[in-house]
């Protein structure tokens, strides 16, 4: 690794201007032995070096609440939370307490425990999005599943994905749909279509084109914009029409904007959900939910041909099921989903205005719904720019705020939003400096990459 062209009086400037310091020594020094065992440095690639400015790769060694804690001892207000996975926070004591209380009965018997029954009643009477549930220990696996269990109940093989939603799966029916095809064979290439959101005559062109050969059509039902007034009960007249099946990728949404999901915001239901992430506040397991009929299939209560649906070693682990039911409670108990929607609306604002403040409204913008917000940054030539987003990155791990984007949890409290605040506001004094300057000037080392690129 290179050495910091950063001089020391403009990185004592910097640090004036915030009243703090950081250094980033130690994690500089393992980035060489994470890339040594670890393919990208990373076990994801959101969490990659790639994704975060040259000479700040902080690498962490705990959290807690909202904030996290690297190995040179620097502090973070975060709002990455686990890939918006932890909505409680992190290390949250009941959801911990309940896995390791599990953990003491074993976590991987040889038969069925009854806490896998009491958890898929738990997740079925509280989600409330389908009539039968199967674990999995993570998002690619139950959207590969509700795949195969479309294809299998339709007889076809072709599936339509959302073009606008960003990923849906690991496995080679997603991937083979973005830059990194890598290794996906043409034939499975061809079977995936895609369509925009909110574009019903996007769909109904499909339909036109591969008349009744389409299995599956997937989404997420929100992201950063809403769906426009009938697009989702469109969608479900059309599936209904064709015979399709109608999935909804509830991995995000989930627990987020609802309990149940997006569906039960928007009102329509699809044949099968997947739900994942915040469902254990960061522990490993996922869901694929539906119709009975649909779900049976991987059963052996019917006489058609069976599948085989998530038969996997570790998809029922007592400690994930009881951190679900914990997270579960928790959410009947206490209100955080508004609390998520009131802070994140609380740092909406504060940003808007700061970004008034500093100039900077029309080049660094705020998007989507309170409970999941993102960023977008623009160059002087108002374009969206790479370079000013590891700028934005840049200035922000230097006043002790993690920001891959601006994703709230029941732990941020109302100080915690104001702090981000102030901080982003001075952090956005650089960013206006560098709209005039340019961004070189500021700027220490290469700008983060998009994840999907066919290059290094």
């Amino acid at each position: 690794m290179s050495a910091s062209p950063f001089s020391e009086s403009s990185a004592a400037g910097i640090a004036a201007e915030s009243g703090t310091t950081r250094a980033f020594t130690q994690s500089q020094a393992l980035q060489a032995r994470f890339h040594a065992a670890i393919p990208g440095g990373s076990h994801t690639y959101a969490k990659g070096d790639d994704q975060f400015p040259e000479f700040m790769p902080p690498y962490l060694v705990r959290g807690q609440g909202c904030r996290v804690w690297d190995v040179d001892g620097n502090e973070y207000v975060e709002y990455g939370m686990g890939l918006r996975s932890v909505t409680l926070g992190h290390a949250y004591a009941p959801v911990v307490q309940a896995a390791q209380k599990a953990m003491l009965d074993g976590v991987n018997l040889g038969r069925p425990t009854v806490l896998e029954l009491e958890a898929a009643e738990d997740f079925l009477r509280t989600v409330q999005a389908g009539e039968m549930v199967k674990f999995a220990k993570n998002g690619s696996d139950v959207t590969t599943a509700a795949i195969k269990l479309a294809r299998a109940a339709t007889g076809r093989d072709l599936i339509a994905i959302c073009a606008d939603h960003p990923f849906f799966s690991t496995d080679d029916w997603f991937m083979g749909s973005t830059p990194v095809r890598a290794g996906v064979p043409n034939a499975v290439r061809e079977l995936t279509l895609s369509f925009r959101y909110n574009d019903l005559s996007s769909v109904e062109a499909l339909f036109l084109q591969h008349p009744r050969q389409i299995a599956a059509l997937i989404l997420e039902v929100e992201k950063d914009v809403p769906p426009v007034p009938g697009f989702l009960a469109g969608l479900r007249q059309l599936c209904d029409r064709e015979g399709t099946v109608l999935i909804f990728d509830e991995i995000i949404t989930g627990l987020r904007w609802h309990v149940g999901g997006a569906q039960a915001v928007h009102g329509v239901r699809p044949d099968l959900s997947t739900f994942g992430k915040a469902l254990g506040n960061g522990f490993s397991i996922a869901a694929l939910t539906g119709r009975r009929d649909l779900m049976e299939l991987g059963g052996l209560l019917h006489d058609r041909e069976r599948v085989f649906l998530l038969s996997t070693t570790y998809g029922a682990e007592s400690h994930a099921l009881a951190a679900m039911q914990a997270v579960l409670e928790t959410y009947r108990r206490e209100p955080v989903i508004a609390h998520m929607y009131e802070q994140g609306e609380r740092l909406r604002l504060g940003l808007e205005q700061a970004a008034r403040d500093q100039q900077v409204e029309d080049y660094f913008r705020v998007f989507g719904p309170a409970c999941s917000l993102v960023y977008g940054t623009r160059d002087a030539e108002g374009k969206p720019s790479q370079p000013f987003r590891t700028l934005f990155l840049q200035e922000t791990l230097r006043r002790g705020l993690l920001l891959p984007s601006l994703i709230i949890s029941y732990a941020h409290k109302p100080a915690d939003v104001d702090l981000t605040v102030e901080r982003i506001h001075e952090a956005l004094g650089v960013y206006r400096r560098a709209l005039t300057d340019g961004v070189e000037v500021y700027l220490e080392g290469r700008p983060v990459k998009p994840v999907y690129r066919t290059h290094n």
